[in-house]
């Protein structure tokens, strides 16, 4: 089991590293050309606080357990990234973004795959 939870938690946190790191750091005109079609509905801070939010879960996923430094704080970036995740169902779902919303079911399972085995593990 440890081992499917790191593999997971290896494909969530390179996934939540290139969307945070996109976010973070392109303009709005550009994210929109690469099919984050929401990124017009909110302030560019906004978009900006996601995407650092994203970044900070990513090495919330993998250094604590890694590390063995505070190790409670990887559930907790996973349940951090799952409730992300269901704020973005909402928001597509009210936008009818039917394809968006499946990805996010996805990493909304996966994120909250990790979060309970990892807090079963400590």
């Amino acid at each position: 089991m440890n081992t499917i939870l790191w593999i997971t938690q290896g494909i969530l946190a390179a996934m939540f590293a290139m969307a945070g790191t996109m976010k973070s750091t392109q303009p709005i005109d550009k994210l929109l050309k690469s099919g984050v079609t929401w990124a017009d509905r909110f302030p560019l801070t906004t978009v900006r606080m996601i995407g650092v939010s994203e970044l900070l879960g990513a090495l919330g996923l993998i250094l604590p357990w890694l590390l063995n430094i505070v190790p409670i704080l990887t559930p907790v970036a996973a349940s951090g990234l799952a409730l992300v995740q269901l704020f973005a169902i909402f928001h597509h779902a009210k936008h009818k973004e039917g394809k968006a919303i499946v990805f996010n079911i996805v990493l909304l399972a996966l994120a909250a795959f990790v979060a309970y085995g990892r807090f079963n593990s400590l």
